[in-house]
């Protein structure tokens, strides 16, 4: 019997787990050496509550919702977010899974401490927020084929963000392993939320990022119900947050902002805003609230960029790609298979073109996920032998994207937003990516291989020709500033520099006239109220 089996073991036993808990732990008052640990919120939590009981105890009845958050981050913010919508009237339960490693099989015993761990930790919610662990539901006998659908597509994505990598190789025995764990645990947190939501009827349902893991499925389950969920995630920017009513934020779906705010015209005071963070960028400078470099080095200039990568005066298309793994790229396929099939076939392409020349900007943002697979190594794979017109600019090398952009005649895009920022340059974009700026009139939108080749030989043989109308240029500018400074929406706490955040604004601050002023509407369109503008 070796050691996961022996606790498996005894994780079965009746108390065991509540006794090794109790002997190890909670008598002692000793710090758990576990990846999963909730000490922090243990002890910050008593007096978060405290802070939010009088606000509690004034306010008027409201939404029944049902909030749920697994691995330790998002339960720690999760826990002061419910006690703000407690505090703004609201029933909220707050359904816990108390897992570390959602890709790693855990023993039973330690499963179930993790369980004692988090019950404990969140204890002072009480009376004013219920806990739930998912754990302890009893699941539904079965499940709709919809969901099973479901469950399937998001097991496959739940491996893709896992591995880094599109590719899953059902026949390789650690890709199988992996995806099938997915499917068993999402299989179990589909069965278990659909039994506790047709039982408790909620309001609405409420759920960090909605689209991988078992947040993903909770949100389908919420869905399939017609019940209205809330999805929400966070940019690089303090203070913000992206919010997304009855679709996965991560998806990016900004139809309701084009319909509301598109059509309104830009003042001179944003167009200097959008510059500024546009300069930002281009001068490799952090920006406003945030910390994150978005190039690693500063702008050099059109010539002095053609120079150092050895370009002459034939037309430049410029291809940006994504970073691989990021859940803001699962699920975005339109005609390509894969992300990396769309370069593969694209750089195939290029290769017979000699009459133009082809720069590949690896995301710098690769730099971050180093265990990604690299789209640099993609294209050699494509190409073992790469001609010399066809020029790839890796994540660490030395070139800012912005001045690549001042040298193209053509963008090429999937999903990033350089497709937006390259359309603001009045230069035509082919986008061949599920990404919100598509369709939006200053884009070039094919829906099949045959469509995409057939725009490439057609804006290839007159680049002039398609240069953006002074039209479609303002409306990457109008959409520009829309995405990037109305899409997001005020909020104290972002998960990341959580307690930081924290220390800057307290639940009995938020709770407050000054806190309600700045982030009263945000918490609101968390509970699903329409969505508004100042």
């Amino acid at each position: 019997m070796n050691k996961t089996t022996l606790r498996n073991f005894l994780g079965e036993l009746p108390l065991a787990a509540e006794l090794d808990y109790t002997l190890r732990y909670a008598w002692r008052n000793r710090i758990r050496k576990d990846h999963y640990n909730l000490s922090r919120l243990q002890k910050s939590l008593p007096h978060a509550v405290a802070q939010a009981k009088p606000f509690i105890e004034k306010a008027q009845p409201a939404k029944n919702i049902l909030f749920f958050a697994t691995l330790h981050y998002w339960i720690e913010q999760a826990a002061h977010i419910s006690l703000v919508l407690a505090g703004l009237g609201h029933n909220v339960t707050l359904l816990t899974l108390p897992y570390a490693e959602w890709h790693k099989e855990k023993d039973k015993l330690t499963q179930r401490q993790r369980s004692l761990h988090t019950r404990d930790a969140l204890k002072p919610l009480a009376p004013y927020v219920t806990h739930a662990s998912l754990l302890d539901l009893q699941p539904a006998p079965d499940l709709p084929a919809s969901l099973h659908a479901d469950i399937a597509e998001v097991s496959l994505w739940d491996a893709q963000y896992t591995l880094m990598r599109e590719e899953v190789d059902m026949t390789h025995p650690d890709d199988k392993a992996l995806y099938d764990l997915r499917l068993k645990r999402n299989t179990f947190a589909a069965r278990a939320a659909l039994a506790w939501m047709q039982t408790n009827k909620p309001d609405v349902v409420l759920v960090p990022n909605g689209l991988i893991l078992e947040m993903g499925i909770v949100f389908r389950v919420a869905r399939y119900l017609h019940i209205p969920a809330v999805t929400f995630e966070f940019n690089d920017q303090r203070e913000q947050i992206w919010l997304a009513q009855n679709t996965s934020i991560m998806q990016q779906d900004t139809d309701y902002l084009v319909q509301e705010r598109c059509s309104l015209p830009m003042t001179d005071e944003m167009y200097e805003r959008l510059a500024d963070l546009e300069n930002a960028r281009r001068g490799a400078r952090v920006w406003g609230k945030s910390k994150r470099l978005w190039q690693y080095v500063s702008a050099q200039g059109a010539e002095t960029t053609k120079k150092a990568l050895g370009l002459d005066d034939r037309p430049v298309v410029l291809l940006a790609a994504n970073v691989l793994g990021d859940s803001l790229t699962l699920g975005r396929n339109l005609f390509a298979s894969s992300m990396s099939e769309w370069i593969t076939k694209t750089v195939q392409y290029f290769a017979n073109r000699t009459d133009v020349q082809l720069v590949i900007r690896v995301h710098p943002g690769e730099k971050l996920v180093p265990q990604a697979k690299s789209m640099g190594t993609v294209v050699r794979e494509a190409l073992p032998e790469i001609p010399r017109h066809i020029h790839v600019i890796g994540a660490l090398d030395p070139v800012n994207t912005y001045d690549l952009i001042e040298i193209a005649n053509l963008g090429l895009a999937y999903t990033t937003t350089v497709g937006v920022e390259t359309a603001m340059n009045g230069i035509p974009v082919i986008v061949c990516g599920k990404t919100h700026y598509r369709g939006r009139g200053f884009t070039l939108d094919p829906n099949t291989w045959d469509e995409y080749f057939a725009l490439l030989e057609q804006v290839l043989f007159d680049l002039p020709a398609h240069r953006l109308t002074d039209e479609q240029t303002a409306k990457a500018w109008n959409y520009a500033y829309r995405f990037f400074f109305e899409y997001p929406r005020p909020f104290p706490w972002r998960l990341m520099n959580f307690w930081d955040d924290l220390e800057v604004w307290s639940l009995e601050k938020v709770l407050s006239d000054e806190g309600m002023s700045q982030f009263g509407d945000t918490f609101k369109f968390l509970v699903g109220e329409p969505f508004t503008w100042k």
